[in-house]
């Protein structure tokens, strides 16, 4: 049986309520739900950001489908115990022709070492002691202390020295990835040209997911990744042209708490909050499939990854109730707290169930709905009592200095709740230390047994990635992080 939502869109596309002509056969255009924050790989940090500067830079290092480090636009040696080596791999060019060097990566890393210009990735890179260029293809780092995974936090694409020591523009200055921006970003539109053929592919920033499942089913839209509830998703592999896959992706769903201030600072609203929250059924009823709950940031394939476990607060609004009553919250004198979320429909929908479970055990949830850019910029400001998020991408464990470390507060790095705690960060420090990545693995996951009970934040689920494509896009996929790379090898069939 169709749903209400279904028959809503049947009826917009049968009126041609889905606007304008479909898009000409050379043009690839590519949905998006969210518009970039920088597409200055330096500053990037939001998704659409990251993986929009994977296609316009090239970074030394990318990760293989076991979260270890590859070589990407450099290969390394390791010379020391605290030198590594880095060379260039093979001849790489940037968008105005100049060629890529080793004054270049070194310029592109010390811009980002430089607390004047505020990197938010300046944090990750906390044990590179020095850069020095030994000729033009090679480039040698070293480091305070041993560190197995280093090359692993080389993934910020490199930049032309002119660029990397100019103040930050506007514009993005030239890459060396497989595509370059063709003209000023317009109005939610950044059309890029493929360097190697001239493909020209649009992004368009299309806020509603209705209107993107109309783009799609007219044929305005090529491709779309992720986005879509799993209902518009049924409805979207019906529509005669439109191909639908699915990607067992690593993206961490979370809820994130205040520590700085207001209620959550106690550990019993925050063990009360996730045990009001019954996350399998929210997973089997909302995502239908599509997702997997999580307790820990990273998934347990990951080598770091903790082993899946029972959560230590399952579950159990009786326990909950109690538990804010020991805090002082009764029926009388009720919990009210604010939850931040973006205005995509289907977080929306989320929060909305939150909002009753927590209701349920005594908990007055004030939901704040904003666009992306507004959302996230009271995310890094502190501006929050509660508020969802996603982490995408995740591959080294050095996330954890990043986003939990009581020095990574933004702009230093993203711990956005401003959490502090002395044991984790001795835990993180210590992991970082070794030089033996076993030992380094058991640290993390001791690691991680603290914070599932410490609850900086609370896991909800790993969701899975959606492409919806039109069938004349062919070979595209993504991987466990959702990047775009297949952009730069896929191929659009010819008009017959």
């Amino acid at each position: 049986m169709m749903s209400a939502l279904g028959r809503l869109l049947a009826l917009m596309l049968c009126l041609g309520l889905a606007a304008c002509t479909p898009a000409p056969d050379a043009t690839l255009r590519v949905g998006l739900s969210s518009a970039p924050v920088s597409l200055d790989p330096r500053y990037a940090t939001d998704a659409t950001s990251w993986r929009l500067c994977r296609l316009l830079f090239e970074a030394p290092v990318d990760f293989d489908p076991q979260f270890m480090p590859r070589p990407a636009l450099m290969r390394w040696e390791l010379r020391t115990p605290t030198r590594y080596r880095f060379r260039l791999n093979g001849e790489h060019r940037f968008s105005d022709g100049r060629p890529v060097t080793a004054e270049d990566v070194a310029a592109t890393y010390r811009a980002v070492l430089d607390p004047a210009r505020a990197s938010p990735h300046r944090g990750s890179l906390e044990n590179l002691r020095g850069i020095s260029v030994v000729d033009a293809q090679t480039v040698d780092f070293e480091l305070a202390r041993p560190d197995p995974l280093f090359p692993g936090l080389l993934v910020i694409g490199v930049l032309p020295a002119s660029a990397a020591n100019a103040p930050t523009g506007t514009l993005p200055p030239p890459g060396s990835g497989p595509f370059v921006l063709d003209g000023e970003p317009g109005a939610k539109r950044y059309r890029l040209k493929r360097r190697r053929d001239g493909l020209a592919v649009e992004m368009l920033v299309v806020e509603s997911e209705i209107t993107r499942a109309l783009k799609l089913a007219r044929g305005e839209l090529d491709l779309m990744q992720g986005g879509f509830a799993p209902e518009n998703v049924a409805w979207l592999a019906a529509r005669p042209g439109l191909e639908v896959a699915q990607v067992a992706g690593s993206t961490f769903s979370y809820i994130g708490f205040n520590f700085a201030e207001g209620p959550t600072r106690d550990p019993r609203i925050r063990q009360a909050i996730a045990m009001a929250i019954d996350r399998e059924t929210i997973v089997r009823a909302v995502f239908r499939g599509q997702a997997r709950v999580a307790e820990a940031m990273l998934t347990p394939a990951h080598w770091a990854g903790a082993p899946a476990r029972a959560a230590p607060y399952p579950y159990n609004p009786v326990a909950a109730r109690a538990m804010l009553a020991a805090a002082g919250y009764t029926p009388q004198h009720p919990l009210r707290l604010s939850y931040k979320t973006s205005s995509d429909p289907l977080r929306l929908r989320i929060v909305t169930i939150l909002q009753a479970q927590l209701a349920a055990v005594g908990i007055e949830l004030k939901i704040q709905s904003y666009d992306w850019g507004t959302f996230y910029a009271d995310i890094k400001a502190g501006r929050f009592e509660l508020y969802g998020l996603s982490w995408v991408g995740l591959q080294l464990p050095d996330i954890f200095r990043y986003a939990l470390h009581s020095a990574a507060v933004p702009p230093a790095g993203a711990n956005r709740g401003r959490y502090a705690n002395p044991a984790a960060d001795r835990l993180i420090e210590t992991a970082e230390a070794s030089p033996d990545l076993a030992a380094r693995a058991a640290i993390y996951r001791q690691l991680q047994q603290m914070l599932a009970l410490d609850l900086p934040f609370l896991p909800l689920w790993f969701e899975d990635f959606v492409i919806v494509r039109r069938a004349r896009v062919l070979g595209y996929d993504t991987n466990a992080s959702g990047d775009f790379d297949a952009l730069a090898s896929v191929t659009l069939e010819e008009p017959r």
